[in-house]
């Protein structure tokens, strides 16, 4: 386990290091050229000079990338010119709210999903399995947005039980107004649900048919020592994977989500910097976005290898 943990972590720092390599090469391919898309075309002459210094365009690109390198370790993901603040405090602001949202959406996406998907298993071609498969595809192949706008239209214009748009403020408004977290929760988690279900049917369907549950059937196991023991563990394999993958939403927010509800995470910052051409803030994002999917792969092939020794072995 030690070996395939250390493997892994260092095939991360490598990937990591790409990816700045990338979002270093991003910073100076900017249309217009870095002055000029970040400073604008108005920029006067000392605040062109002030900028060369800054980020010390003059030295070799080696030694850019470098520098670059040592200001990220330090925490330094630039400075947005549009917002007058550092792109570390923007993210240090809306980062927890995003996180909030997504968070709370994907714990409940995931018990429901989990046992509707292994019941649906165990209950297979039933009335309740092409019901519950039916409400699946649906909200599976609806678009964010346009739950979002009929449960808005339901729950907040027609019935006024929860407001229009998500809790303002720090991220603890959202514990001090939850009735404002409901919406933007609940339409996150309805289509999150439908993902998590069908795997977990189509995994457990597939352990149900194999050989050692046929003699743990035939020594008379229990039917709960069954699906909790010999079931369960191996059938949530592949929702690892799902949960790797959304690890960066933790941190990148639903974009479409919090632009509908004007819910002030790092989904609607991202948003709002791609409308104002704030290079500097989408460049700081990216890197979180990369970074976190690299960990997110990360914690997925650690878990693989407790869940499933023949991962290690491999």
């Amino acid at each position: 386990m030690l070996g395939y943990s250390v493997r892994r972590l260092v095939q991360a720092v490598v990937v990591t290091l790409l990816i700045t390599l990338l979002t270093f090469t991003f910073f100076h391919m900017l249309p217009g050229g870095e002055i000029g898309a970040i400073l604008g075309k108005r920029a006067t002459r000392p605040q062109i000079q002030a900028f060369i210094r800054e980020y010390h365009l003059n030295d070799s690109i080696v030694s850019q990338y470098f520098r670059y390198l040592d200001q990220l370790l330090h925490g330094n993901l630039g400075f947005s010119y549009k917002q007058n603040q550092p792109v570390s405090t923007i993210l240090a602001r809306d980062i927890p709210k995003s996180v909030v949202l997504v968070g709370s959406s994907t714990i409940i996406a995931l018990i429901v999903g989990i046992g509707g998907g292994l019941f649906q298993a165990l209950r297979r071609n039933s009335v309740m399995d092409h019901s519950l498969t039916g409400g699946a595809f649906f909200f599976y192949a609806m678009p964010d947005f346009f739950l979002a706008l009929i449960l808005i239209d339901i729950f907040a214009i027609r019935l006024h039980m929860f407001p229009t748009e998500g809790p303002q403020g720090s991220w603890t408004q959202a514990f001090s107004d939850p009735s404002a977290m409901v919406l933007p929760v609940a339409t996150f988690s309805l289509t999150s649900i439908a993902i998590f279900s069908r795997y977990m049917r189509s995994s457990a369907l597939d352990v149900l048919g194999q050989d050692y549950i046929r003699v743990v059937r035939a020594k008379g196991a229990s039917a709960g020592r069954l699906v909790w023991s010999h079931t369960m563990r191996n059938a949530c394999i592949p929702i690892v994977t799902l949960l790797g993958l959304s690890l960066p939403g933790l941190f990148t927010g639903a974009i479409i989500i919090e632009e509908v509800f004007n819910y002030p995470g790092i989904g609607l910052e991202t948003y709002s910097a791609a409308v104002a051409h704030d290079y500097a803030l989408e460049l700081g994002i990216t890197l979180v976005v990369g970074v976190t999917t690299v960990l997110g792969n990360l914690v997925a092939d650690l878990a693989y290898a407790y869940l499933d020794p023949r991962v290690r072995l491999s």
